[in-house]
């Protein structure tokens, strides 16, 4: 399927998405500091967020202004995870290119994380609208309790709760609050807002399902890290699971809980096996689920063009290669 069916409409108000984040490193801060968020933006990534965001809004009617603050909010806030996540990872490469800790020091990284996160605030707060912002501070709550969660308690947990808390956290969580913000913005009707957040949520959880299943059926150039990096990171994704439930005495998958992701042959050949396996097939049905409650979830929204346009956003979620 076309990405172009989706991203269409809202072309021209991305560009102006693109511009607000560029101006977020103005003339008077560090210049270092505006040659780190150009090497961020220049490493594309598909804005599939803030085009989320200014559908569910222009489907509601939402004042143009805010929903393009909102999609800047909303990616600045996604990249600054991103550079966090990166350093945390140890990770020299995200989309084929030099992430900021190849280049910088540590300290430094750390602080243009920090940075691109106070200007996500900031944006946000530019909407006037209290109850956004607290939306904006729980999401990144949220996210960061998740990485902590990752970081201490998660490396070789066998547990589908663990596994959807997780990507709940990491992903789904800001797809949430693109789609919640931007209905906030547009309308007060409580089940219309209801139906917009229950959209995003399930669109995120199945974007990351789909991105757990690349992990493991991928080209590594295209997927842009190691086939199998999550396992070899000792996160147990839903492949992993199924393959977990279907074989829970394979000696690999027993090894997993007591530190087996370390062995690099074992996490090969769980990785080999998986890739074989109706274990993909069955994590790719699950991402198939949450995208037709995600569309159950419109179907109260207005009949308008919009309306299609984030039905073929959800549809490609399934449908996409990397």
């Amino acid at each position: 399927m076309s990405t172009v069916t989706f991203f269409t409409s809202v072309q021209d108000q991305l560009q102006f998405v693109e511009q607000r984040i560029r101006e977020q490193a103005g003339e008077e801060h560090h210049p270092d500091l505006r040659s780190a968020l150009e090497h961020l933006l220049s490493a594309g990534g598909k804005r599939i967020r803030p085009t989320l965001g200014l559908l569910v809004g222009n489907m509601l009617g939402a004042p143009e202004e805010k929903l393009i603050t909102l999609g800047a909010s909303v990616e600045l806030l996604h990249t600054a995870t991103l550079v966090h996540d990166d350093l945390i990872d140890g990770a020299l490469l995200r989309r084929g290119m030099p992430t900021l800790n190849a280049r910088w020091s540590p300290a430094a990284t750390v602080l243009t994380g920090d940075f691109l996160f106070a200007r996500a605030a900031k944006l946000a707060a530019e909407t006037d609208y209290l109850p956004l912002m607290k939306l904006f501070s729980e999401t990144l709550a949220t996210i960061v309790n998740g990485e902590l969660t990752q970081m201490f308690s998660a490396r070789g947990v066998i547990e589908r709760g663990n596994y959807y808390n997780r990507i709940y956290a990491k992903t789904a969580s800001l797809f949430e609050m693109s789609a919640l913000a931007a209905a906030m913005v547009g309308t007060d009707d409580e089940h219309i807002r209801e139906s917009m957040r229950v959209f995003g949520y399930e669109v995120g959880m199945a974007f990351q399902i789909v991105d757990d299943i690349l992990d493991f059926t991928g080209e590594q150039s295209a997927v842009g890290k190691p086939i199998g990096s999550d396992l070899l990171n000792g996160l147990i994704t839903l492949p992993a699971i199924y393959f977990a439930e279907e074989h829970p005495d394979n000696e690999d998958v027993v090894s997993l809980p007591g530190g087996g992701w370390k062995d690099t042959e074992r996490v090969q050949r769980i990785v080999d096996n998986i890739r074989k396996n109706t274990a993909i097939e069955k994590a790719m049905n699950e991402a198939r689920e949450a995208i037709s409650r995600a569309l159950s979830a419109l179907e109260d929204a207005p009949a308008v063009p919009e309306r299609e346009a984030l039905e073929n956003l959800a549809k490609f979620i399934v449908d996409r290669k990397v």
